[in-house]
C-alpha cells in the first residue's frame, strides 16, 4: 500500500517512518507539512492511505479532507483526542494518538491490510445504468438494476445503498464502487456521497460555493465546492 505522511513537524514524520519501516506492506511515496502541498501529492500519487496530522498551520487536517473529495483511505496521527468524534463523521479509516505505540499501529495497518485484500478481490469491471447488481446485507439479498439505484453513501468501511425503501449495508468503500460506476450517471458529490443524476429533481446554490440538490425521494445532498464546479462544467452545453 502506498502511503504519504502528512505532518508539519518533521521529528513526528521522522518517528511515524521509523514505525511504520518495520510494515513492509506500506510504501511511503511522499511527506508533506502542510495541506496545500498534501492535496498536490495526493492528486499526482494517488495512495491508498494518508496519515494525517489534525493540526497544523494554515488549514488543519479536517479542512484538507473536506477541499479533496476522492481521498484514500484517512488515518489521523494526533496528540489531540478530542478530534474523535469529528474525524470519524468525516469517515476516518482509524485515529491514533500521539505518541504511537506500535502495537496500536499495527492494528491499524492489519485492518487496512484485509481491506486492500478485499477490495483487490472485487471485480473491478465497468457497469451500466442497465446492469443488475447483487445486494447482500446479513440474510437479505436483493438483485437490484443500478438505475433504481439513487445514492451511495459512506459510513465508515461499508456503503449504505438507498433504492425503493431499502437501505442495506456492504462492505465495500466508495471509491473502489466510483471506479465502477459511470461517470456520466454516477456523480461523486462528496467524499461521503454519490449520487445517480437521473434522480436529481433540483439542484440549488448553497454556502460556501456548493450546491443542494434534491432527490425525487425528497432526499437533499450537500455537494462540495470544488465537485460543483466539476459537476457545473459536466453539465453545461
Amino acid at each position: 500500500m502506498r502511503a504519504i505522511i502528512i505532518d508539519d513537524e518533521r521529528l513526528a514524520r521522522q518517528e511515524l517512518k521509523n514505525l511504520l519501516s518495520s510494515h513492509k506492506d506500506i510504501e511511503i511515496v511522499a511527506e508533506c507539512n502542510n495541506a496545500q502541498s498534501a492535496k498536490e501529492k495526493i492528486a499526482e500519487l494517488n495512495p491508498d492511505v494518508i496519515f494525517l496530522d489534525m493540526q497544523m498551520p494554515g488549514k488543519n487536517g479536517l479542512e484538507l479532507i473536506e477541499e479533496v473529495s476522492a481521498l484514500p483511505d484517512v488515518v489521523f496521527v494526533t496528540a489531540h483526542d478530542e478530534y474523535a468524534i469529528k474525524a470519524f463523521e468525516v469517515n476516518a479509516f482509524d485515529y491514533l494518538l500521539k505518541p504511537v505505540s506500535p502495537e496500536r499501529l499495527a492494528e491499524t495497518i492489519r485492518k487496512l491490510t484485509i481491506k486492500d485484500n478485499t477490495d483487490k478481490k472485487e471485480n473491478t469491471s465497468p457497469l451500466s445504468e442497465i446492469d443488475r447488481v447483487f445486494i447482500k446485507d446479513g440474510e437479505k439479498t436483493w438483485f437490484v438494476k443500478l438505475s433504481q439505484i439513487r445514492l451511495f453513501e459512506s459510513e465508515g468501511n461499508y456503503v449504505r445503498v438507498y433504492f425503493e425503501t431499502f437501505k442495506p449495508l456492504i462492505l465495500r468503500s466508495l471509491n473502489s464502487l466510483e471506479e465502477r460506476l459511470n461517470d456520466k450517471h454516477f456523480f461523486r458529490a462528496s467524499r461521503k456521497h454519490i449520487i445517480n443524476l437521473s434522480w436529481v429533481e433540483s439542484i440549488e446554490t448553497w454556502f460556501n460555493g456548493g450546491l443542494m440538490v434534491k432527490l425525487k425521494d425528497g432526499q437533499q445532498i450537500e455537494i462540495s465546492r470544488r465537485q460543483a464546479v466539476k459537476l457545473k462544467d459536466m453539465m453545461s452545453l
